[in-house]
């Protein structure tokens, strides 16, 4: 397949990944999927972390090509492109999934994926709209985590909810019903943690909804960033 590389657009079938490590982990767990990975020709090769050798080992395509680079406006530290077909999933049902209402920012999309796989989650539901997963920002902030986690975008929060059977739901909001240091969760139970977009949060529906949780705070802030918020719930879950 020869490729002209362009600019992402969310209309396109294949995605980036940009930088070494979000390839690699694209090329572990996902090599089936992959098109090319291409190299600039100032990649210093690692011992440790050889591009060359990784690719090879599972059959894949290289190429040291600087226009392409030039092409996507990749950075300048940035020495390797992962090209990938977009791929679907489905959700785990037998998991705790994490739940995203309408999030909007990439760069926090990437960062709770990142922060969820380190905390053993494996699921994450979308509510749409919301920003678009295979966006490279969202691989990038992920550092590839993005590509070991189960996802899948609902129209709808009941279309997700008509799903879940015996997970305990808990809608993080600024006007929960119970602090999160007061809930007692049993590790043994199946959870939804659910977050709402990082300017408006959940809208009311959501308090009739499972067990509503605030993560309290001083008056000095007017709320927890969204990523923080979700970081502190999955500690408090998981571990």
């Amino acid at each position: 397949m020869d490729l002209l590389l362009k600019s992402y657009k969310k209309n396109y079938e294949y995605s980036y990944t940009f930088g070494m490590f979000p390839t690699v982990e694209l090329i572990k767990s996902k090599p089936s999927s992959i098109i090319k990975v291409f190299v600039s020709s100032n990649f210093k090769s690692d011992s440790s972390l050889n591009i060359f050798e990784i690719c090879n080992q599972y059959n894949i395509k290289t190429e040291i090509n600087d226009k392409q680079f030039n092409r996507i406006g990749a950075k300048e530290n940035c020495y390797v492109i992962g090209v990938f077909n977009k791929y679907e999933c489905e959700l785990d049902l037998s998991k705790s999934h994490v739940v995203l209402v309408n999030p909007s920012n990439m760069g926090n999309m990437g960062t709770i994926i990142r922060t969820l796989t380190g905390f053993g989650i494996t699921d994450l539901a979308i509510i749409s709209p919301g920003a678009d997963i295979f966006d490279p920002k969202v691989i990038r902030a992920s550092m590839g985590a993005v590509f070991r986690i189960n996802f899948t975008y609902f129209d709808k929060f009941n279309d997700y909810y008509e799903l879940i059977k015996n997970h305990k739901i808990y809608t993080f909001m600024l006007d929960g019903k119970k602090s999160l240091k007061d809930v007692k969760h049993d590790h043994n139970d199946k959870f939804v943690l659910i977050f709402g977009n990082e300017a408006t949060g959940l809208d009311k529906s959501f308090l009739k909804i499972g067990t509503s949780v605030v993560i309290k705070h001083t008056e000095n802030i007017d709320s927890l960033n969204l990523t923080i918020a979700a970081g502190i719930a999955l500690y408090e879950f998981c571990s």
